[in-house]
């Protein structure tokens, strides 16, 4: 299995409109994060392709990644820079001919339905419009040979998912991790985790609460997104422990 990282930016995304700071201005390539997304590419020939998230930029991190089948979406919550490029899931629609399987909780599915009603109303008054099944999940289950654990966690007030997908789990936008979820994730490989800065805020991990949460989940790897442009890619990150680094745009982790 492999993921790429499509997308490792906080929801303004990086370069900041409108704003000149060293990271915003950086030359370094790692440090221009479109918003945050990945896919998972399953092994063997018939290799399938799990996206996590619809971000904003996903057209062009497809085209960045060369990403031309999605088979199933993986949602972790509603937020509008992790679902807002969901039109876009009408291209590969075309190519597969075929509807795409979305799976999220019912807080995040009742919110896709009611933001995007044209896409599931029916009612046949558009045109070229994406073709979805939306399922509600609450327990582990398995597409592809894969398994596929959601596992609940916090951002601000709201219970979203992370995922668990085999040896590696997705953890973006949270600032607690329950216990029972912790136990889901223990034992994988490679954890991803949101780390949006080093200030603290309110929704969100800040980097050292996130070390504390990859030193909890005792994952070989560690791999911290959705980050702001407070964080520089070459000055922060020798800031991090061994075992833990940041994400970039395109990035591949083999698992």
């Amino acid at each position: 299995m492999q993921i790429v990282i499509l997308g490792s930016g906080t929801s303004t995304g990086v370069p900041v409109i409108g704003c000149h700071c060293q990271v915003c201005s950086s030359g370094d390539p790692r440090n221009r994060r479109t918003r945050s997304s990945a896919l998972i590419r399953t092994d063997g020939t018939d290799g399938r392709n799990i996206l996590i998230d619809t971000s904003t930029d996903l057209r062009l991190q497809s085209l960045a990644n060369g990403v031309e089948r999605i088979d199933a979406v993986l949602f972790t919550h509603p937020h509008a820079d992790h679902i807002h490029g969901i039109d876009d899931l009408r291209t590969f629609n075309a190519i597969q001919n075929s509807a795409i399987p979305c799976f999220g909780n019912e807080y995040t599915i009742e919110r896709i339905r009611r933001a995007f009603e044209y896409i599931f109303n029916g009612d046949g008054a558009d045109g070229w419009k994406p073709n979805l099944t939306a399922t509600v999940v609450d327990s582990p289950f398995e597409i592809f040979g894969v398994e596929i654990v959601p596992v609940e966690i916090s951002h601000g007030p709201a219970t979203i998912l992370g995922w668990r997908i085999g040896k590696a789990a997705y953890v973006t936008d949270c600032n607690s991790i329950p216990a029972a979820s912790l136990e889901r994730l223990m034992g994988v490989e490679v954890l991803i985790v949101g780390a949006l800065r080093f200030k603290p805020h309110p929704t969100h991990f800040n980097i050292e609460q996130a070390i504390e949460a990859a030193v909890a989940v005792k994952a070989a790897r560690t791999v911290f997104t959705h980050l702001g442009h407070n964080l520089d890619y070459g000055r922060d990150k020798d800031a991090l422990p061994p075992g833990m680094e940041f994400a970039y745009d395109g990035m591949r982790i083999g698992i």
